[in-house]
This record gives C-alpha cells, sequence and structure tokens, in this order.
C-alpha cells in the first residue's frame, strides 16, 4: 500500500517534516553532496552560462515548433517501425499500456525509472488488472519495496538513510540479512533484478529525449538496468509527455551535457541508449516490438500561454530541487505530487489543476537558486509570481487560461485590499485613517494568522510619519 501524501495537505506535510530529525538530517546531507559534486563539473560560472543559454536556446526552439515536431516525430518513427500512440489523459495512456500487454497475453511487467509512469499511476493500474510490474532502478525499486512513491525527480529513494534501507532490505526480501555495507544491498537488488529482466513480458521505460529528425529514443541511466529493460523482453513501450521531442540528432549533446552535469555531479552518465526501432532481421538482441506512447495531460495548456511555455522545457535533472531552501528541509513527500521541489510547483497546476495545487506556487520565498542552477534558464521565480496571480484572479466568464484558476481567492482579502485602496486615493480619509490607527495601536489585537506563526505581529509607531516629519519642520 503506498503511503497518501496529497498536495491539498501541503501545510500539515510540511510541518510533519519539519517535525522529523531524520528526515531533515537524510535531506540535508544528500542536497549538501548533489550540490558539491555539480561544483566539481560545474566550476566555471561563466562556462556554465554559455552552455545554459545554448540549452534554453535548443529548448525554446523546439517548443516554438512543437506541433509540426510531434508530427514529424510521429513519421519517422513510424518509417522505422515503431507504433506510436497518443493520450490526452493519464486514463487513455494507461489504458493504451494496458491494451499493448494484454495484446502480448502479458503478466510480468519490468519497468526502468520514468516519471511519467509515476504521473499516470502506471505501477497501480497494472496491479488492478493482475499484472505484475517490477522496478528495476534501485532508488525506485526501494520505494516499491516500502510502498512509497519517490521524493526526488532523479534520486528516488534519496529520504532514506543506509540505516533505513538495510531494515527494509531484512524486512521485505526473502533470506536477506540486516547489513549496512553498501555494496551488499546494491548485490541484492541487481540479484532480484537477473531473473525479472528474463521472466517479463513487457518491458516500460520513459525518454529522456525524443528526436524528430530521426525518430530516436535517448535514454540516460546508470545502472544498466534501462538497457536491460528495454532490450531483453520482446515488447519495449517508450512513454513520455510531448515536451521531451527535440528537433535534431545534434541537439542532444549539449542538453545531455547539461542534464548529467545539473543532475548528478557526472560529466556523462554510464549508459546512454539511443533506440530507432524494433530489432532488425540481422541483429542478436532487441526487442521485436516497440510502442512509443506520447502523453499529453496538461501541457497543451501551459504550451498555450507564451510565458507559461517555458515549464516546458524543463529536462528533469533535478537541480532546482536541490538548492531549494524548501525542498531540502522537507523533501518530496510533503508536496503531494508527482513532481515535487521548484519544478513540481510549476508543472503541478497544469497537470492536476490550480483548485488542488494552490498552496504549492507560495510555498517559496522567491530567493531564486532554483532559476541561477537551471541548466536551460527556466525562469521559475516569475512563473511562480504568475501562478499566485492565477490563483487568486477574480474568475470571469471569459475563456479561462488555466484549470481552477481563481480557486484560492479570498473574498474577505479581496475586500481588504479594495477598502486599502479606495483609501489610499483619498488622502482626507488616510490621514484620518492612519491617525486613529495610530493612537489606538494598543488596542490593535495579535491575529494568529500565517504570519505571526513564526514572527511577532508588526506595531504600529505612535505618530504616522507625515506626522513626524512634519514635527521636525
Amino acid at each position: 500500500m503506498v503511503m497518501q501524501y496529497t498536495p491539498q495537505t501541503f501545510k500539515e506535510n510540511s510541518a510533519e517534516a519539519l517535525a522529523d530529525d531524520t528526515i531533515r538530517n537524510n535531506f540535508r546531507g544528500a542536497m549538501d553532496f548533489l550540490q558539491a559534486k555539480r561544483a566539481t563539473v560545474l566550476p566555471d560560472k561563466a562556462a556554465f552560462d554559455v552552455s545554459s543559454k545554448r540549452g534554453e536556446a535548443i529548448k525554446l526552439r523546439c517548443l516554438v515548433k512543437l506541433p509540426e515536431l510531434l508530427e514529424k516525430l510521429e513519421d519517422q518513427c513510424k518509417a522505422n517501425g515503431i507504433h506510436v500512440h497518443w493520450a490526452e489523459t493519464c486514463e487513455q495512456a494507461t489504458q493504451i499500456i494496458d491494451d499493448i500487454i494484454t495484446a502480448k497475453n502479458g503478466s510480468k511487467v519490468v519497468k526502468g525509472k520514468s516519471m511519467v509512469t509515476e504521473e499516470i499511476g502506471l505501477n497501480d493500474y497494472l496491479a488492478e488488472q493482475n499484472i505484475d510490474c517490477i522496478e528495476s532502478d534501485m532508488g525506485e525499486y526501494i520505494v516499491q519495496l516500502g510502498g512509497e512513491t519517490p521524493s526526488h525527480i532523479i534520486m528516488p529513494a534519496i529520504h532514506k538513510n543506509v540505516e533505513q534501507i538495510a531494515e527494509l532490505f531484512a524486512e521485505r526480501v526473502p533470506g536477506v540479512e540486516y547489513t549496512t555495507d553498501v555494496n551488499s544491498l546494491i548485490k541484492v537488488g541487481r540479484e532480484q533484478m537477473r531473473q525479472l529482466f528474463l521472466d517479463a513480458d513487457v518491458g516500460i521505460s520513459g525518454v529522456n529525449f525524443a528526436v524528430a529528425e530521426t525518430g530516436t529514443l535517448c535514454l540516460v541511466e546508470n545502472e544498466g538496468n534501462g538497457r536491460m529493460t528495454t532490450t531483453i523482453p520482446n515488447t519495449h513501450i517508450a512513454l513520455t509527455g510531448i515536451e521531451k521531442v527535440i528537433e535534431h540528432l545534434a541537439d542532444v549533446p549539449p542538453l545531455l551535457e547539461l542534464l548529467t552535469r545539473s543532475a548528478t555531479g557526472q560529466l556523462i552518465t554510464t549508459y546512454v541508449n539511443m533506440i530507432s526501432g524494433p530489432r532488425k532481421v540481422d541483429e542478436r538482441d532487441g526487442p521485436e516490438e516497440v510502442h512509443l506512447v506520447l502523453l499529453d495531460n496538461g501541457r497543451s495548456q501551459a504550451y498555450a500561454d507564451e510565458e507559461l511555455r517555458k515549464t516546458l522545457a524543463c529536462i528533469r535533472c533535478g537541480a532546482c530541487m536541490n538548492a531549494c531552501p524548501v525542498y531540502t528541509r522537507i523533501g518530496g513527500h510533503a508536496y503531494g505530487t508527482v513532481y515535487p521541489g521548484p519544478i513540481g510547483k510549476i508543472i503541478s497546476p497544469h497537470l492536476i489543476g490550480l483548485e488542488d495545487s494552490k498552496d504549492l506556487p507560495t510555498a517559496s520565498s522567491l530567493c531564486g537558486a532554483c532559476e541561477e542552477v537551471c541548466p536551460v534558464n527556466i525562469p521559475i521565480p516569475s512563473i511562480l509570481q504568475r501562478l499566485r496571480v492565477e490563483t487568486n484572479k477574480k474568475s470571469s466568464s471569459a475563456a479561462k487560461i488555466m484549470r481552477g484558476e481563481g480557486s484560492g481567492r479570498s473574498f474577505i482579502e479581496a475586500l481588504g485590499w479594495k477598502g486599502w485602496a479606495f483609501f489610499a486615493v483619498h488622502p482626507a480619509l488616510y490621514r484620518m485613517g492612519t491617525w486613529f490607527a495610530t493612537r489606538g495601536r494598543k488596542l490593535i489585537p495579535t491575529f494568529n494568522n500565517p504570519w505571526t506563526v513564526s514572527r511577532s505581529m508588526p506595531k504600529l509607531a505612535a505618530k504616522s510619519l507625515r506626522e513626524q516629519l512634519k514635527e521636525r519642520g
């Protein structure tokens, strides 16, 4: 049973995480480690700025051409022998995958790391269809074993320390004794996986980049499980969001360089898989069939707005999470969404609607650390401000930009601001109001609101600034 966290209970989740010393220590240590690794491969800020501007230009160019690139990708993939499927919603995506597995009489699925499969709730769906779906990525395997969800888009089990993982393996894996030796724990996971790759009817993976020019699916990883997932089973299903398409094969190296350095502090990942079709007659390995499922799920909504479209430039490196002062203290589960941290706060409203995620855009100090480390220069702070506006704007009958816009609007707050605006443009009333407020300052109650939970209630001065300046002549 997966532990349940929801974005509607973000404030409660955050308070619980902040009170958990183990979570805070685990994340603090992990984030410091990742930031240090990133710094070793990106020591020159000027050079990084040049590379990130190049990456940004590539992604923005591809986003401008997204509709035509998607059609070109479909045509080229089909020419390569890849079956292409379109899914507007999560429900459609899971049904497409279920139909493919059913057509193959499949009952066992092995899955490589994929946040989009988390997005559509694939594991739970397949379990309901009596189809075994086992995670082959070590981090994903750990969280699946513990009945949890990933807490980071790159390192799913980063919220756990070695002692917790050792206890989990000893409890859930038959014949395994408690040990905190990392190599021994990895060996346990590897031994569990080997036979699963051979027994699986279908392999499912994500996609890092889908190249329209050649119909190539690029998948990067460090463990080799992705390569085995996509080559050993007779059927390979790749699932990706529509924003992952890029125009040229030459666009891959610059983005790959930014992704690996920003994500794990590596010059290059151990494996870079380039999949352009099923096994050919003269080839000894590879699947007999390859299917590509292209998912929308709110991405078209983001694409329709020029400012919000920049959200889709994300290459899923997770660097913004590692630098975020909020994420590093509460972890990923507190957000209650598939994509946590800064990137999750700007993409989740499109996936699940603002009504269910209205607290997330406000969970930021707008310090700008996320934008500073973003390898494709996504203006996360300004997009967060835009989402705050959309959350609190006055609803109208006109065509809405986002699902759930205006869901966070408070009538009392809006009335208060209207009153303030009225007084601000009527000097006589404003002066009279400040006079009464300063004289009666001791009568103002200490409100128990979000501001005063961790701060002292501001006290009015005995006299207004205007009065003090007048007295000074």
